[in-house]
């Protein structure tokens, strides 16, 4: 692999990650990517280690009811509790070493047949996470009653894919939608504008609102004769996070709807009290995609098609600080299969790491939803990029340390076998690490362990299969999910299984937990 731009910075990278902060114990995963300087990195995770990684057994599975809709929801553990959302639109408080119920709410008391596809953060004795509504909730930890909740999104289509983070007496979450993904070509596309909300942690009130795209305005018709309105979209899919010595807050952006302005496909640096502007670095740069653009017949509908700019090539994972000879730089992985790397303060580009080859109007060859750092290397790990690969790069440089390709027998081997037509050799899920360790699932059903000296494959649990969950429904494994990625806690892992492509099942989909 070449770099696309190097500048080096070399020397040895520092300690990973930002505190994680809110009173939590050193092995609590208490938001998305554990802290909030987006290292996924369980730093305190010891038992679990490259001599014990292979004797990693389930524990306990807690199945979901089988109604269409995947597990999306990436766990928060606190202490003995984990907290999750469930496809049936309730949200979960269970024992984390035995999954005896602790604690339920039903989003239905708030907003009718919402759901959680997001992940919680559990800060200052709340738990806080959004809905499909867009609706953000916080809820008391001990009793899971409802402190407040707030609709944050004025469109119809408006939902939360980003999870929120906790900082400093503020929630900070991202607002996407599926307006784009509708085929009805008398649709009059599309008027959704992404955004990136600050919340009081007490009272949910918004301290600051930041646009990603200006207001749409109608600017004609599309060929069906329905209104044509332009710029929107730029949604904030991924979770932000934050670097406390500088309050500075970063976060990524998808690409537009229609329309040719806005701050898509970009890196936002904003100031964490005010949200105001510190640096931004678009990526691509022009990027107008819906789901029509996919149809052969579409051009009037998706201008992009014909010059190639309706890539859908998002930066939908969650941004990674790291630091290396006392510096400070910022990675984000792209749905086009580059890793990019920022000079944190001052938003310069550093270097930049073509990892898979781009896959033009789709982007899911590239990076989904996240990368970790432990202090040592940056893991990345690549969807459908034939194969999907887990890659360790060099922070100073971006070079390639090692990198494994997702197992060759993925497909022929366990449940996968059954489907060769739904299996791919493909990485969804976020990455995950911790001392000595890499954790990243496939959408071949398998959740693996890896040696993060080599690359190695330690464990491998095939999740394409029934089973007995604990409270008393059965439940099947299905493509490793994205949304997240593994949560390594206390002594436990955690995955939730059940994403797209979905293999045939009876039955709804599974948390599991392992342990030694």
């Amino acid at each position: 692999m070449t770099a696309l731009a190097v500048l080096l910075v070399g020397g040895q990278s520092a300690a990973a990650g930002a505190p994680v902060g809110g009173g939590h114990r050193p092995g609590d995963w208490p938001t998305w990517t554990g802290d909030k300087g987006g290292s996924r990195f369980a730093s305190a995770e010891h038992r679990i280690n490259p001599r014990t990684a292979g004797k990693l057994t389930l524990k306990w599975a807690f199945a979901y009811p089988k109604n269409g809709f995947p597990a999306k929801s990436q766990p928060a553990v606190v202490g003995d509790t984990i907290y999750f959302g469930s496809p049936d639109g309730k949200f979960h408080a269970l024992d984390a070493r035995s999954g005896a119920a602790r604690w339920s709410f039903d989003l239905g008391t708030v907003a009718p047949r919402a759901v959680v596809i997001d992940g919680p953060t559990v800060a200052k004795g709340k738990v806080y996470f959004g809905d499909t509504n867009g609706y953000i909730y916080a809820l008391e930890q001990r009793t899971g009653k409802l402190v407040w909740a707030k609709d944050t999104e004025p469109h119809a289509a408006g939902q939360h894919t980003s999870s929120p983070l906790y900082h400093d007496g503020r929630i900070y979450v991202g607002a996407s939608s599926g307006e784009n993904v509708t085929p009805d070509r008398n649709y009059p596309c599309c008027t959704f504008r992404g955004h990136i909300d600050s919340l009081d942690a007490e009272t949910g009130e918004l301290a600051w609102r930041y646009f990603t795209v200006p207001e749409p305005k109608a600017v004609g018709t599309w060929p069906s004769g329905a209104t044509r309105y332009e710029p929107s979209g730029a949604g904030v899919w991924s979770s932000p996070i934050v670097d406390e010595r500088t309050g500075t807050l970063y976060v990524g952006t998808g690409n537009l709807y229609s329309g040719t302005t806005g701050d898509f496909d970009t890196l936002l640096a904003l100031n964490a009290r005010s949200g105001a502007v510190k640096w931004k670095q678009q990526v691509t740069k022009a990027d107008t995609w819906r789901l029509l653009c996919g149809f052969p017949d579409a051009e009037g509908y998706c201008p992009g098609q014909k010059d190639g700019t309706a890539l859908d090539y998002d930066l939908g994972a969650t941004p990674t600080l790291f630091q290396v000879r006392g510096r400070t730089y910022v990675g984000i992985g792209q749905k086009s299969g580059v890793f990019h790397a920022f000079d944190a303060r001052s938003g310069q580009p550093t270097w930049r790491r073509q990892l898979s080859v781009p896959m033009p109007g789709g982007g899911l060859s590239g990076v989904q939803w996240g990368t970790s750092f432990d202090g040592r290397n940056i893991y990345v790990a690549t969807n459908w990029g034939n194969p999907g690969t887990l890659f360790a790069l060099n922070p100073a440089n971006g070079d390639v340390v090692w990198q494994t390709e997702s197992p060759a027998d993925g497909c022929t081997t366990g449940g996968a076998a059954q489907h060769p037509t739904v299996c791919k050799r493909a990485h969804t899920p976020a990455v995950t690490s911790s001392p000595g360790l890499v954790y990243e699932g496939s959408v071949d059903g398998k959740m693996r362990v890896y040696d993060a000296k080599d690359g190695k494959v330690l464990w491998t649990f095939d999740t394409i299969r029934d089973f007995q969950g604990v409270n008393g429904l059965t439940g099947s494994g299905s493509a490793i999910s994205g949304n997240g990625g593994a949560v390594v806690a206390n002594g436990m892992l955690y995955i939730q299984s059940g994403y797209w492509p979905a293999y045939p099942s009876d039955h709804g989909n599974v948390l599991l937990a392992f342990g030694l």
